[in-house]
């Protein structure tokens, strides 16, 4: 989808990255590849290509919602039972799109809450 210039120009360079995935689905992806070990958050960082400073708060969202869990310093998938409300997660959100069509991003972030304004 196009943007107009003056999104281009003045727009956060991370705001102007597309991706098929988003961070959580590719840790996911990952760690689901990987389900009989653990790692570290820089190990998961540099297989995913999240960046270091989201890896904390992408790991720490999927640990709230029961999908990966973590000891220490290492990080692994969730129990297999909780792994389940992901997976219809997942393919609920692909039906949506394919029915609805995807969201517009510009349009969600005119009326996102910015959480500095709270």
């Amino acid at each position: 989808m196009p943007i107009d210039i003056e999104t281009f120009e003045s727009a956060p360079e991370d705001r102007l990255r597309r991706s098929d995935t988003t961070n959580a689905e590719r840790v996911m992806r990952f760690l689901g590849a990987n389900p009989d070990q653990a790692f570290t958050q820089g190990e998961i960082s540099e297989r995913t290509g999240v960046k270091t400073g989201s890896i904390s708060v992408v790991l720490s969202r999927l640990e709230k919602r029961g999908l990966v869990r973590h000891r220490g310093h290492y990080w692994a998938l969730g129990e297999e039972a909780d792994l389940s409300s992901y997976t219809d997660l997942g393919e609920s959100t692909r039906t949506a799109n394919e029915r609805f069509g995807e969201e517009d991003m510009d349009e969600w972030l005119e009326y996102a809450v910015d959480e500095d304004e709270q």
